[in-house]
């Protein structure tokens, strides 16, 4: 994947640990992931960004798919291993009518189950847009959880700007207020990785429907006061848009031109 991200014009790469609507993963080959090392070193690649399957449910009500994202949550990180000094994602969950504050505590009991003093990776909680009985909805909901994890120096947040926006945060008119507010809540020094993608809906639709970059209703302006803000111009920026590998390269050149150095 070291050489494709190259191929496009990228320095960097998010990918899926295991299958993202299963669960198996497959053997790491000691010797792929040392190539991939070697290949990120001589390329000054920022640090990658390891997703877990939508599958992972860390709050769920029922106890065999606890049991599952603990599996998981556990055999990702210890696969991230071989890759130290990157970052692992994952999505919250759903509480499932169990209420936020039992899915809250659910997801710093699992984290505090599986993280370790030895860890190398840092691992990232992602801003939801709300829809359903979604964990992570809001800045205070995703506080609450890293207040309860106890090796708290292992926690990061990644900022999804379809996510935040469809969850009700005006990026577009009031970005800065957006991470004044983050900043009141969670810190700002959390914050460790930036999903960039556009949105079909509108502001507090809570719906969650990523769009190419500029053609959204984020749009190609307010995606670019993004990539340069103060706060968020020296983080990794990781693309989800409905793409292929030639409209990937389109939008990296496009941001490129745009980012100002």
């Amino acid at each position: 994947m070291g050489k494709t991200a190259l191929s496009i014009g990228a320095d960097t790469f998010q990918f899926f640990t295991r299958n993202p609507r299963g669960g198996k993963a497959k053997a790491v080959k000691p010797e792929d992931a040392a190539a991939l090392n070697a290949l990120m070193q001589e390329h000054n690649f920022a640090p990658i960004l390891a997703h877990a399957p939508y599958t992972m449910n860390p709050c769920a009500a029922d106890e065999k798919l606890l049991e599952f994202a603990q599996m998981v949550m556990e055999g990702d990180l210890a696969m991230l291993e071989y890759v130290p000094g990157n970052m692992y994602n994952f999505h919250p969950g759903s509480h499932v009518k169990q209420g936020a504050e039992v899915g809250i505590e659910k997801i710093a009991a699992l984290l505090n189950s599986v993280l370790h003093k030895d860890l190398h990776t840092t691992v990232l909680l992602e801003t939801m847009a709300g829809k359903g009985t979604e964990v992570g909805r809001s800045f205070e909901e995703l506080a609450a959880i890293l207040s309860k994890v106890q090796l708290n120096e292992k926690m990061g947040v990644c900022l999804d700007t379809c996510h935040i926006f469809d969850g009700g945060y005006d990026i577009v008119n009031d970005l800065d207020g957006v991470l004044a507010q983050f900043d009141k809540i969670i810190s700002l020094e959390r914050l460790k990785a930036v999903h960039l993608n556009d949105s079909l809906n509108i502001c507090g639709s809570h719906k969650d429907r990523h769009a190419c970059i500029g053609a959204g209703n984020i749009g190609l302006e307010a995606l670019t006061a993004v990539i340069n803000h103060p706060a968020l111009r020296t983080l990794p920026f990781y693309l989800e848009t409905p793409n292929e590998l030639p409209g990937y390269a389109a939008e990296i050149k496009l941001l490129r031109e745009r980012f100002k150095e």
